[in-house]
């Protein structure tokens, strides 16, 4: 389990909450204090923010849940999975990349060698394995990549 996505997605969460629990309620009250309710639209602004913020803690506790119950013993271990390290070559122009394949959350400038999970390529890589040749639509065309190399996150952990 990813506990520094877990620690970075709780930290949001509490910031969310704490907002909930005084800061959008003062404003509310504030707005509401400037008079006709039907016209004011700083009350409304309040409580649209207020209705976003509830749609994100619902979301990141859905999230948290989520993570929390991936368990990374049971990922397999001779197909590209969460955390495995790929070595790709790119059929088209012969080049190789190193790839991580990570969490939607765990994407970062620091990090230009991971790849998302949930994007088009992370999709197509998972459940690959060693030799095998993948062609991904992405915006610019088909891409078209064979896998060298591939250490599953049981093989990093060695």
């Amino acid at each position: 389990m990813p506990k520094h996505v877990l620690a970075k997605l709780e930290s949001e969460l509490r910031e969310l909450k704490q907002s909930l629990l005084n800061e959008i309620p003062q404003e509310i009250s504030r707005a509401a204090g400037q008079g006709d309710l039907s016209e004011n639209a700083e009350y409304e602004q309040a409580l649209a923010k207020r209705d976003m913020y509830q749609s994100k803690v619902v979301a990141l506790e859905k999230r948290i849940t989520e993570i929390s119950s991936l368990d990374t013993s049971r990922l397999p271990k001779d197909k590209a999975a969460y955390g495995s390290e790929l070595t790709v070559l790119d059929l088209d122009t012969n080049e190789k990349k190193v790839y991580k394949l990570v969490l939607p959350e765990e994407l970062s400038e620091d990090h230009k060698d991971y790849l998302s999970i949930s994007s088009p390529v992370g999709m197509a890589l998972v459940g690959q394995e060693e030799g095998n040749e993948v062609r991904v639509t992405i915006p610019r065309g088909t891409l078209s990549l064979e896998i060298v190399k591939l250490k599953t996150v049981h093989d990093l952990k060695k």
